[in-house]
C-alpha cells in the first residue's frame, strides 16, 4: 500500500509524528508531504516533497485542490485552517482526497473555550467553574463572583490560541524572592481591565476571554483514537512536570475522554486536557486534532498516529494493542539542521522546494 500524506502549514512538531507514519505496522509505503508560507519552516526538512503554501485564506483552497489533483494526495493532516478544511471535505473528497478532522460543527464548538466549556456543562465532563468576558465591567464582575472559589484565578482567550494569552491574576507586589524562581505569566485583575477598557474606548475588537480558577497540577494530556462518530479506540493519557512525562493508568480520566469524545464527536486522533479541581479531573481544553506531543506515545506500543490513517482509509484502524502504561519519558530539546548561508550581515536560511531554492533572510542566529 502506497500512501501521500499532505501537512498543510506543518508545524515544528510534526517532526517527531512523521516517523510515526513512516514506521508502520502495515509496512505501507508513506510519502510526506509539507507546505508552509515560510519556506525555511523546520518541519519541511522532516517531508519528502516540500512546497510554499499560500498565506492568505482567499487564495488558499484553489491552491489546495490542485495540489492535491497534482499530487495524488490521500490524506490531509490538517495543522490549520480545520474548520475551513472540514466544511470543504467533500470538495477534496471528490479529487480522492480525505481530511483528517472532526464534523465541521465539532469544530466550531471545540475551537472556541466558551461554547466548549458550555456543551461540556451538558454532559456527564465535569467543568471548573468558569466566566465568558469581553469588557471591564464584566472583567471586574467574574473576578467578584468567581473569588469565594478559594483559589487562585486565571484569564486566556476564549479562541485557539493555545497558551499564548493565558495570565495567572495576582494583585500582590513583586518581592525579591521572585527572582529567585523561574517567571510565571501573571498580571492583575485591574491591569486586564484597563487594557480591555481601553481597547474600547479606540474602537478596537476586543476577544472574548475566559475567567476561571486555576487547576491544581498535574495538568494530564489524553492522546484519543476514535472513529468518525467519536466511539474511542484508544486513549493515552500524559501526565506532564516540567520536562517529564509519565504515561498513566488512570481509568477515571480515560472514561471521562471517552466521554468527552462521544459527547463532541471528535474524529480520529484528538486531545483532551484535564487538571484538577478540588481533587477531581475537570475539563481544561478539547483540541480536535493530533496534539503536539503525540510522539511520545510510542512508549507505549501503540501506534496511534498510523491507525488513524488507516481508519480514514479503510474504515478501521488495524490491530491497536492496549497500550503499555506506567512509563516515564523527558521532553528535551533537539535541533534541526538548515542550509544557511552568511550575506550581507545576516543569515539566509534555505531549505529545498521541489527544483526550486528559496531563501529567506533573518538576524544572526545564537
Amino acid at each position: 500500500m502506497d500512501v501521500r500524506i499532505w501537512f498543510n502549514r506543518i508545524w515544528p512538531a510534526r517532526v517527531h509524528l512523521i516517523p510515526m507514519l513512516r514506521d508502520n505496522p502495515d509496512h505501507a509505503r508513506v510519502q510526506v508531504y509539507g507546505t508552509h508560507p515560510d519556506p525555511a519552516a523546520p518541519a519541511l526538512t522532516a517531508c519528502d516533497v516540500v512546497g510554499p503554501e499560500p498565506g492568505e485564506d482567499e487564495a488558499f483552497f484553489d491552491f489546495a485542490i490542485d495540489f492535491c489533483k497534482r499530487h495524488d494526495i490521500d490524506v490531509i493532516m490538517p495543522s490549520s485552517r480545520l474548520v475551513a478544511l472540514a466544511d470543504r471535505a467533500e470538495a477534496f473528497a471528490a479529487v480522492g482526497t480525505r481530511v483528517m478532522c472532526a464534523p465541521a460543527e465539532t469544530l466550531r464548538t471545540v475551537t472556541d473555550k466558551s461554547r466548549m466549556y458550555a456543551a461540556a456543562e451538558r454532559s456527564r465532563v465535569p467543568v471548573a467553574p468558569w466566566r465568558a468576558v469581553s469588557d471591564a465591567d464584566g472583567l471586574r464582575k467574574a473576578v467578584q463572583e468567581l473569588a469565594g472559589t478559594d483559589s487562585n484565578l486565571c484569564v486566556k482567550p476564549a479562541g485557539e490560541y493555545s497558551a499564548y494569552g493565558f495570565r495567572l491574576l495576582d494583585d500582590s507586589p513583586l518581592e525579591v524572592s521572585d527572582f529567585e524562581r523561574l517567571p510565571r505569566p501573571t498580571t492583575s485583575a485591574p491591569a486586564v481591565a484597563d487594557a480591555l477598557q481601553h481597547a474600547q474606548d479606540r474602537g478596537e475588537t476586543v476577544p472574548e476571554l475566559i475567567v476561571m480558577p486555576y487547576l491544581d497540577p498535574p495538568e494530564v494530556s489524553v492522546d484519543c483514537l476514535s472513529d468518525a462518530a467519536g466511539t474511542l479506540v484508544s486513549a493515552i493519557a500524559r501526565a506532564k512536570s516540567g520536562r517529564l512525562r509519565t504515561l498513566v493508568d488512570d481509568p477515571d480520566v480515560t472514561e471521562l475522554a471517552r466521554l468527552a469524545v462521544g459527547h463532541f464527536r471528535l474524529a480520529y486522533l484528538s486531545n483532551v486536557q484535564f487538571r484538577y479541581w478540588k481533587g477531581r479531573p475537570v475539563l481544561l481544553e478539547v483540541n480536535a486534532r493530533a496534539a503536539a506531543g503525540i510522539y511520545q506515545t510510542r512508549m507505549t506500543g501503540v501506534n496511534l498516529a498510523w491507525a488513524a490513517v488507516r481508519m480514514l482509509i479503510c474504515g478501521d484502524p488495524g490491530e491497536v494493542p492496549n497500550p503499555m502504561l506506567g512509563g516515564r519519558l523527558a521532553v528535551v530539546e533537539d535541533a534541526i539542521p538548515l542550509s544557511a548561508q552568511w550575506r550581507g550581515g545576516q543569515w539566509h536560511d534555505q531549505v529545498i522546494f521541489s527544483n526550486l531554492r528559496v531563501g529567506r533572510s533573518g538576524p544572526e542566529p545564537r
